[in-house]
Order: C-alpha cells, then sequence, then structure tokens
C-alpha cells in the first residue's frame, strides 16, 4: 500500500500490459506458482489462540500435508505429517486430540516428543545400525506475529516481513484481540484474481456502492488523495471517511471504545491495510481488526476465509451488535467475489489475450511483477522446490476494497 507518508504521486507513467489469461486458469501455471510461490513463502493459517494445548491441526500448503502441535505447555511447532517409519500420517482429522506431550503414529505407534525428536519405535526393535536422533520429524517453520500463525515449507525460509513491516500493527493490542465472528465463501476465481481486485480501486464507484459513499475519494476510482489529478505535496491530511463516520461498521459508529495507542494519522486514516502475499490481509480499524486469507483449490477457485478480532470488553458490552459491524465489510466482500468471478469467466475467452493496466492500478503491476519474479526459471515438471524466495510482499500492496 502507499502509505499516507509519501509525498509523491503513485501513479504509473505507462500502461504495462498484464500477465497473460493462461496464468489464470491452466494447470502448468498453477504448478510454477506452487513450486515458487506457496512452497517458498509464509503462509497464514490460523490465529494463535485457535491452536489450544494438547491439540494436533491439519493443514495443506503447496500440496504438502502438514501438522501444527501444541504442546500441554501452549508451545507451537509444525512438521510433515507424515512418520519417519513408513510414512503413515500422524493426524488424521483435520484437528485431534493428544496428551500433549507425545504424538503417536496410528500405524505402528512410534512416538516423537513435540519438538520432533523420536523417543519410541514401540514393538520395533532396531539394531545398532539404527541412531534415533536421525530420525525425528521434518520440520516446518513457524513463526507467530502478533498473534498470527504462519508457516513456510521452504528448507530455506525467506524473511518474514509484511508490507508495512513487522511494526505495522505496534499500536493496535494485538495479542488481546479474539475472533468475534468468521466468514468463508468459495469463489470460481484464480487466487491472483482477488489480489488484483485488492490492489485496485477503479472498479470501486460501479462495485461498491455503499463503500464508496462511506470513503468518498473511491467514488473517484482512486485509492487515496494522493491519485487524484488536484492532488498537491502542500495540502494537509484530509478527513478519509464520510464526515460524521469513523469505521467499517452500517452505522459509522465505532463497536466500542478506540484503541487507545493509535497515532493521530492511524486515528484519521481510519483503516490501516497491512499486506502478506501470497495468503492474507489485514485490515486494522480504530476499534477493531479484520483479516481475510486465501486459499487457492485449484487454477479457477479460490477460498475466502475472513475474520473479525474484537477486545473481550468489547464483545461482552450489553449493546454489543455484532452485525453492525460484520455486515458492512461482509457486503464488500461479496461485492468483490461476485466481479472477480465475473472476471474469471471472462479471462477464458478465445480472443482474450491480455490486457493493459491504468495508472491508477500501480499496485496490480506491483503485484503483477512480484508473481513473475517469484515464478523466475521455476519449471512446471522440474522447478526447485523449497528455495529462500524475495519475502512475503510484493510491490506495494495495496488494499482498497475486501
Amino acid at each position: 500500500m502507499t502509505s499516507p507518508a509519501d509525498r509523491t504521486s503513485p501513479l504509473l507513467d505507462h500502461c504495462p500490459p498484464t500477465l497473460p489469461p493462461e496464468a489464470y486458469w491452466h494447470p502448468d501455471w498453477a504448478e510454477r506458482e506452487r513450486r515458487g510461490i506457496w512452497a517458498r513463502q509464509w503462509v497464514y493459517v490460523g490465529r494463535r489462540d485457535g491452536f489450544a494445548p494438547g491439540t494436533l491441526h491439519r493443514v495443506e500448503i503447496a500440496g504438502d500435508n502438514l501438522i501444527v502441535v501444541c504442546a500441554a505447555d501452549g508451545g507451537l511447532s509444525a512438521f510433515h505429517n507424515t512418520c519417519r517409519h513408513r510414512g503413515s500420517v500422524l493426524c488424521v482429522e483435520h484437528q485431534q486430540a493428544f496428551d500433549g506431550r507425545v504424538i503417536r503414529c496410528p500405524y505402528h505407534a512410534w512416538a516423537y516428543g513435540t519438538d520432533g525428536r523420536l523417543v519410541s519405535t514401540a514393538f520395533g526393535t532396531p539394531t545398532p545400525d539404527f541412531v534415533k536422533a536421525d530420525h525425528g520429524l521434518f520440520p516446518v517453520a513457524l513463526e507467530v506475529w502478533n498473534g498470527f500463525v504462519f508457516l513456510c515449507v521452504a528448507e530455506d525460509p525467506p524473511p518474514f516481513e509484511p508490507d508495512l513491516g513487522r511494526d505495522a500493527l505496534d499500536n493496535w493490542p494485538m495479542d488481546a484481540l479474539v475472533v468475534g465472528h468468521s466468514f468463508e465463501k468459495e469463489l470460481a476465481c484464480n487466487w491472483k484474481v482477488f489480489w488484483e481486485n485488492y490492489n485496485e480501486c477503479l472498479h470501486c464507484p460501479g462495485v461498491h456502492p455503499m463503500l464508496s459513499d462511506r470513503i468518498p475519494v473511491y467514488r473517484r476510482g482512486i485509492m487515496t488523495r494522493q491519485e487524484a489529478a488536484d492532488w498537491s505535496p502542500d495540502e494537509g491530511p484530509r478527513q478519509v471517511l464520510k464526515e460524521g463516520t469513523s469505521t467499517w461498521t452500517m452505522n459509522g459508529q465505532p463497536c466500542g471504545p478506540a484503541f487507545p495507542d493509535l497515532s493521530d494519522e492511524e486515528r484519521h486514516l481510519a483503516h490501516n491495510f497491512v499486506t502478506a502475499y501470497p495468503s492474507m490481509f489485514i485490515v486494522a480499524h480504530i476499534d477493531y481488526v479484520r483479516t481475510v486469507q486465501l486459499v487457492p483449490l485449484d487454477p479457477a477457485r479460490v477460498l475466502l476465509r475472513a475474520q473479525w478480532l474484537f477486545l473481550p470488553e468489547t464483545l461482552a458490552q450489553p449493546d454489543f451488535d455484532l452485525a453492525n459491524v460484520t455486515d458492512f465489510a461482509t457486503t464488500v466482500l461479496l461485492e468483490d467475489g461476485a466481479a472477480c468471478e465475473l472476471n474469471q469467466q471472462g479471462l477464458r475467452s478465445s480472443r482474450y489475450d491480455g490486457g493493459r493496466l491504468m495508472p491508477q492500478e500501480f499496485d496490480v503491476h506491483g503485484f503483477q511483477a512480484w508473481v513473475l519474479s517469484q515464478i523466475e526459471g521455476v519449471d512446471a515438471e522440474k522447478g526447485p522446490l523449497g528455495s529462500g524466495g524475495s519475502g512475503m510482499s510484493g510491490g506495494s500492496g495495496g488494499g482498497p476494497t475486501g
């Protein structure tokens, strides 16, 4: 995203070509992205408080079957979901309980500590040439940032770095927030189509009437004042939201007390978008925080998961109106989803061979350049797996909608 502190126009000075249409539906493109992006980058898997002590959680990233382990003491670790004996899965269910100390294979009962060490071969009796220390579980890199849990299956993970930096949410009480509402929807579009929608606002006047009313600059098809033809570097800050409103709720009023440590700029902006390509973005408001996660299902389908995070005391208010909060962004997400599905359908036309981006689509251009940089040199059949990429963020990570 272009920071509100930036004092230059972000508009492109040319109209670059888009990605080719096959990037959104061809299996070879999807395989190159699996190897070059999803198998190399940090991928969001859930909130920290969603992993209770004494539980195993089965997740899939880039075709790899993984487990997130929450030990009895609450410590987290992650491994490939395969026993080092003969390869059986260890965690059978999406989520299952264990004693918090020993992970036991359901087939031949080999047992592992929560740190992945092999502690027992059960009824098997190894000979002296068998070294237990050489047969621990295959580890997966795990990172917890502001209560968000990320995994990276690369053997040499890149540094974890959201687009606005690790300190972007320091003024929000992130570790104290809890999930108050979840929303999930499968969309018939490629995962990149949704990201491209997120990265521009040319669609906002026609697709998002309610959002464009709340954020007047969106009525002009732009994300910030810096994109406007009449913008000057010398102008002072302007009200971002419609006068009389201060957040993304149906009535425009905060759902609870505003977070006390926000800067004047953060309060004035009213929504802070933080992007973590390829799997999620965060929208931090003055009174709550929302996350959107993208999970590719196949080249033409993506699962969208959204969560709304609140302080416990906000949820406990006797007059708290959850729908007043969630209906606003849910409407926006459904509008985006419908537009993305129309986009996906048109990309399969025999006559469409690619388009040209407009100057206002600078963040779309940045995202597409990031995608190309990540899959460069990756072959659909023999591309390298597990080598570190160039980090999570790509381009400037826009985010007017969602």
